[in-house]
This record gives C-alpha cells, sequence and structure tokens, in this order.
C-alpha cells in the first residue's frame, strides 16, 4: 500500500511539474503545439493540428539547440507542418509552396531561455524514451549511413548528410545538436507510439540497425566530432 501511494505520489508530482512548466509558456504556443499529452488521437486530430507535439520537448531536444533556435527559428521542416498542406505542383514533382508556411514567432535571449526551461521539463514516459535507448556505440555510423541513404530509403523523406535528401520530413543534417540520441532511437523504433497516426513508418528494425541509424543521425551537425 505504501507503495502505491508514493507510485500516486510520484506521478501527481510529475503532472503537476509539467501543467507548472507549461504554464509558463505563452498562451500563443498551445494553438499550435500540444503541450500535454492529448486525450484526442484520432486523426482528425492530427490532420488540424499545426505544429508537433511538445509534450515530450524535455525528453527531444538539446536545451542549447532550443535556445538558439527560439531566437533564430529557421523552417526544420522544409513543406512545412503537415507537409500535404503546403505543397504545390512543380514541373517535376511536388515542391512547398512558401506562400503556406507560416514563420515561427523570434523570442528575445531571455525569453528563449524561460522558454527552452519549460519545455525541457515536459518529459516523455520512461517506457516511451527509456533511457539507454541508445547505447552510446559511434562506431555503427558508417553503416546507419549507408542504411539512411541506401538500404532504408529514410533520404526519400528526410534531408542528411549534406543537406541531401527529400522534403516531407524534418531536416536531420543537425539531428546531433538537435535531439537527443535516446528520443532518435525510441523514435526510430516505433513512430506510432508517440503518435498512432503518424506518417512515418514502423520498419520494425533489429536492436542493431535502430543504433546504427541513431549513431549515425547523433554526429550530424557535431562538426566532425
Amino acid at each position: 500500500m505504501k507503495g502505491l501511494l508514493l507510485a500516486v505520489a510520484g506521478l501527481t508530482a510529475a503532472f503537476l511539474s509539467s501543467a507548472s512548466a507549461a504554464d509558463k509558456l505563452d498562451p500563443s504556443c498551445s494553438s499550435c503545439h500540444a503541450l500535454a499529452k492529448p486525450t484526442d488521437t484520432s486523426l482528425d486530430r492530427l490532420l488540424a493540428r499545426k505544429g508537433p507535439d511538445l509534450w515530450y520537448a524535455g525528453s527531444k531536444f538539446n536545451k542549447d539547440w532550443l535556445v538558439s533556435w527560439l531566437q533564430d527559428p529557421k523552417h526544420i521542416r522544409p513543406a512545412g507542418y503537415p507537409y500535404f498542406k503546403n505543397i504545390k505542383k512543380g514541373d517535376k514533382h511536388d515542391e512547398p509552396d512558401p506562400s503556406k508556411i507560416l514563420a515561427h514567432p523570434k523570442l528575445n535571449k531571455a525569453d528563449a531561455e524561460a522558454a527552452a526551461d519549460a519545455l525541457m521539463v515536459l518529459k516523455a514516459p520512461d517506457d516511451l524514451v527509456p533511457a539507454g535507448a541508445f547505447k552510446g556505440d559511434m562506431k555503427g555510423a558508417r553503416m546507419g549511413a549507408l542504411a539512411f541513404i541506401k538500404f532504408r530509403g529514410c533520404v526519400g523523406c528526410h534531408q542528411g548528410e549534406n543537406g541531401e535528401g527529400g522534403l516531407s520530413g524534418p531536416e536531420l543534417t543537425d539531428a546531433g545538436t538537435r535531439l537527443q540520441p535516446d528520443f532518435i532511437a525510441a523514435y526510430i523504433s516505433d513512430p506510432q507510439r508517440f503518435d498512432p497516426h503518424i506518417w512515418m513508418p514502423t520498419a520494425n528494425l533489429k536492436d542493431l540497425d535502430i543504433q546504427r541509424l541513431t549513431a549515425f543521425l547523433a554526429q550530424l551537425g557535431q562538426g566532425g566530432k
């Protein structure tokens, strides 16, 4: 009984901490982003939302990147969000329509730091982004690059090394500075656990392949580290 009460108390504290963090963000943030885990996980909700969910931002982003990006935001998704609402017919294929892609507001340094602090409190459950999901072995990065570019077709939707790749998904040219490795591994493993209708497929990869892809992505944007 004591253990159950402690668990409930811990969950309550975590919820209140997340709610308090969300309250510190500008109210306009919630007009585009979910700052708490949505109860509505329908396809209609996915199609209607204006920006990616941020209820697990603290398990996804690196704080230094957040502070920098919020002061000078650049499009992470070349075709905007969601991409299928922001494309037009081109000469050879569909292409982004810049007139439909909204710019993200810029924050001054103090506001960017405060927003980043609040976002970093918004953590995913431990079973969604487990600590140690990426085992830290960077030796597989070369094989991960081959998987990204050739074997798994990731480059069809995402720009990777040298900015080469598709436009419908988020750019990954700076994935190592933007994203936490455990998040990368967890998301590759099963994107639908984050959102049941998200268009990134679950590839049912073996853990070795996930580790190699994560190693490749984790070093992008790191200046050759």
